[in-house]
């Protein structure tokens, strides 16, 4: 008979749903209390699946929360589920993967990761279940071309293929993202269906669905990393498709796109293939550079701000730290792709310029792939240029002062020439009513501060140094953080070149320290750092000492022990030091206690919390026992991983809170003795070791579930010598 629950009981559980939304701190304890009691019941699981699936009088944030609750469940307590219910579970999840409501099915999907492993079978062939395929191939790659489920890759990849064709643009979206999750990973699978999956991406190229072109586009940028030799043939035609969908009317979809530039770039037949299509890719780029109307918008571009006296969001603050700077053009997260630091610097209104997007991409591309053409770059990119430093929009302007940049370190040589003309240009943007426009002005001459450092000081040094300094003291903070940083990259050039100015620098750096405010103070500390690096001992003199000194000591004093910010003026102070030498003498002694008394307050902490009693005491009072059941039985390796070593160092530190769940802890142990994932392996063996030192006989009724997987992997050929190692030592141990 078909279970069915009981209306008080429903009741009961619909309630205590409703209460886990308040945000009272004691409903929320009480919650969590009940719902541990309630776990007692295995029939309660019934009740969360029955409102999950079939409770549609039921708002659908509840719905979904009792989902959640349900898929933890699952994962911590699915070996006790009587077969009733387990069986009961799994099918109504089958049977309303196609739920009509977005959020039910991807609730739904999202806890199919907790039972891919109790159905590791292809699924109904519905948006729902697509979707939470998905998610499983994303979180689950390396398990699913692995021989602990027979492999079912070989069959899934033939079957995604085919939906490749399929009428709905969802289903044929969700399939080319299912099969991308194993490019990159090369599965054997996948490699052997490659040409079909080549011809199917063909196939789609023209697709009016968004996503199914982003999909199109991101396995093509992967495949070229991993399969360019079944690309090349084709290398003509998928250049010219790469070229219109770098222009998408969707700009997801020209990111995506974009990328494929970048990674072309690396590929030893770049400039063979992309010579006879810079004419059309240049322009392409150039145009993706401009700030788009949604970015002006977030950046307040059209409002002329002085935002000096806002103080910054202290969660948008991110320490910096003195150190030599790189003025190329970074792809992979970090800096912004102008070296302004654009993930740095936006304030707390700029967060959506803080991803990657198609300006920093197209600004990133046309970098790498001016330092593959060179000055063959040029012909190409000059017209254009002209026109597009001089133009009357501002927008316009910004984006060729940030194309000239750009192409600084390729095409150095050829833009030589060009440089008397274009560097007074450029300090002359310093003074542009714009703040984006002098900010990037401010970057592009950092890029060119090698050649101007290389002419006589009057011609460009000097008045280039000027305008900077005046920009430090800018009305608007990101003006002022971009010429911070382009002044630490002058200084890093000019080195000594700086010594008749530096009454005139210390004047303004140390104006600097009444007028920024938190974020920029630290591009501060970093300006001063590389100034005292690059003069030296010139700084050693009673007129500059007296001027530094005080402001940095003042912050010195005004920082907690515990303050972050010591960080970067630590550094700061170090570089000071070194280059006043006997005249940092009467700083000496504070600043040397005070490094003492945080040196010593920090060894005390990490004993502490080394120490076995303090980790009992803390282990003690968590429930980490619990959330280490979970992660030991998650579908990421990485995640097991860590697991596997934390059970072994408190087995070591407080086995007393780890011995009674052993018996829980040993088979999820034995499991994942498979050296297929060697780092799993090592740590479970490692674990597995430390607990056979602990309990010693009673380690007797799980040595079955253990020893023979422990042999296995001694006899296995070709077993790593670290695993191999461990093996030994947990197999005498048992």
């Amino acid at each position: 008979m078909e279970w069915q629950p009981d209306e008080q009981g429903l009741q009961q559980v619909l309630q205590l749903l409703k209460d886990s939304q308040s945000p009272d701190t004691a409903t929320q304890r009480a919650v969590q209390e009940k719902l541990e009691q309630l776990n007692q019941f295995p029939d309660f699981n019934n009740y969360l699946i029955f409102i999950l699936t079939s409770l549609k009088s039921e708002d659908e944030p509840t719905r979904s929360l009792s989902g959640l609750i349900l898929k933890n469940n699952v994962k911590a307590h699915y070996q006790n589920f009587p077969p009733a219910v387990a069986d009961f579970i799994k099918r109504e999840c089958l049977n309303n993967i196609g739920d009509p409501s977005p959020l039910i099915r991807a609730t739904i999907g999202q806890s199919e990761p907790g039972f891919e492993w109790v159905w590791p079978g292809p699924f109904a062939c519905v948006q729902g279940s697509f979707g939470a395929l998905q998610k499983i191939c994303e979180d689950s790659s390396e398990l699913l071309d692995s021989d602990a489920l027979n492999r079912p890759l070989n069959i899934m990849i033939p079957k995604f293929l085919q939906f490749f064709k399929h009428c709905s643009p969802k289903i044929r979206s969700h399939a080319i993202a299912c099969v991308n999750q194993f490019i990159i990973g090369r599965a054997q699978a996948l490699m052997d269906n490659i040409d079909t999956f080549i011809e199917s991406l063909f196939a789609l190229a023209g697709d009016e669905d968004c996503e199914v072109r982003k999909n199109v586009c991101r396995a093509l940028v992967m495949l070229l990393e991993v399969r360019i030799d079944r690309l090349i043939p084709h290398m003509h035609s998928i250049i010219q498709y790469m070229l219109q969908r770098t222009q998408d009317a969707d700009e997801n979809v020209a990111l995506e796109a974009c990328e494929f530039w970048l990674t072309l770039a690396e590929q030893p037949i770049c400039k063979e293939a992309l010579s006879g299509h810079l004419v059309q890719l240049i322009p392409i780029l150039v145009n993706g550079m401009k700030y788009s109307e949604i970015d002006i918008i977030l950046l307040k571009g059209d409002v002329e701000e002085e935002d000096d006296n806002v103080p910054d969001s202290e969660q948008d603050i991110k320490p910096r730290f003195h150190k030599s700077r790189t003025v190329t053009l970074q792809h992979e997260g970090g800096e912004g792709e102008e070296g302004e630091d654009i993930d740095d610097d936006e304030d707390d209104d700029d967060d959506t310029l803080s991803d990657w997007n198609l300006r920093k991409c197209s600004a990133a591309a046309l970098d790498v792939l001016a330092n593959v053409f060179r000055d063959d770059l040029l012909p190409h990119l000059l017209p254009l240029l002209k026109g597009l430093l001089f133009h009357p929009d501002w927008v316009i302007k910004e984006s060729g002062i940030l194309v000239l940049g750009a192409i600084a370190e390729g095409c150095m040589q050829g833009m030589v020439q060009y440089l008397p003309e274009l560097i007074p240009h450029l300090i002359q943007c310093l003074c542009d009513k714009k703040a984006l426009v002098r900010s990037i002005a401010c970057w592009t001459l950092s890029r060119y501060a090698h050649w101007v450092v290389s002419q006589p000081p009057d011609a460009h040094l000097k008045p280039l140094m000027t305008e900077l300094l005046k920009r430090i003291l800018d009305g608007n903070k990101r003006v002022q953080e971009a010429a911070c940083s382009a002044f630490a990259t002058l200084e890093e050039e000019a080195c000594t070149e700086l010594v008749p100015y530096l009454s005139f620098i210390l004047d303004t750096l140390v104006f600097a320290f009444g007028k920024y405010q938190h974020k920029n103070l630290l591009i501060l500390y970093d300006a001063i750092g590389t100034l005292a690096d690059s003069v030296g001992h010139h700084l050693n003199q009673p007129e500059y000492i007296q001027k530094l000194m005080p402001p940095l000591i003042q912050k010195w004093n005004e920082l907690k022990d515990e303050d972050k910010d010591l960080f970067p003026l630590l550094e700061c102070l170090s570089s000071v030091a070194t280059a006043l030498q006997s005249g940092f003498l009467p700083y000496c002694e504070p600043v040397y206690q005070r490094c003492v008394t945080l040196n010593t307050h920090l060894l005390t902490l990490f004993y502490m919390n080394i120490s076995a009693p303090h980790v009992d005491q803390l282990v003690a009072r968590s429930n980490i026992m619990t959330l280490l059941f979970q992660c030991m039985q998650d579908t990421m390796p990485e995640v097991r991983q860590s697991s596997f070593a934390l059970l072994g160092d408190l087995t070591k530190a407080c086995f007393p809170h780890v011995k009674p769940c052993i018996a829980e802890f040993m088979p999820i142990l034995g499991t994942n003795l498979n050296p297929e994932f060697i780092s799993v392996c090592n740590n479970a063996t490692w674990a597995i070791g430390e607990i056979c030192m602990q309990m010693g006989v009673e380690m007797q009724p799980y040595v079955a579930l253990v020893l023979p997987h422990l042999v296995e992997i001694i006899n296995r050929p070709n077993t790593p010598k670290t695993l191999l190692e461990n093996t030994g030592t947990t197999s005498d141990r048992t």
